[in-house]
């Protein structure tokens, strides 16, 4: 299976359809079924020192050294100022990714919750896991 490692809160935003596109500095060509691992970082101070995106989920939930659920990765967009100001117009998602001209829109759809986490030692990029 193909997985994506992010730390948190950006794993269990998706894992509750807050965030449904993930942005990247990089391009994939890659469509299809895609895990999240909540990755066991800590999360940076920067992220925590910004309530606005801190409020969108409960501490309480989130999993780090976890596979937490599935989505579709269904396509994956250049940004473009007009695409960034469309991002705009849904605050929630817009504080919850790096949006830039020239940075990746990774759309996802289709999320689904595991029942039971999946502990896992995360990598960096999209990584497979048996």
């Amino acid at each position: 299976m193909k997985v994506l490692s992010l730390t948190e809160p950006y794993a269990t935003l998706i894992k509750n359809g807050t965030k449904k596109i993930e942005t990247r500095s990089w391009k994939t060509s890659y469509r299809g079924k895609l895990y999240i691992h909540a990755s066991s970082t800590k999360i940076p101070k920067e992220y925590k020192n910004n309530k606005e995106l801190m409020n969108l989920v409960n501490i309480n939930e989130l999993n780090f050294g976890n596979v937490i659920c599935s989505c579709d990765l269904v396509d994956c967009v250049e940004m473009t100022d007009e695409f960034i100001n469309n991002i705009k117009k849904n605050k929630n998602e817009y504080i919850c990714g790096v949006y830039a001209k020239g940075r990746y829109a990774w759309i996802l759809d289709n999320i689904e919750v595991l029942n039971n986490p999946i502990p896992a030692k995360g990598h960096l990029g999209i990584w497979n896991m048996n």
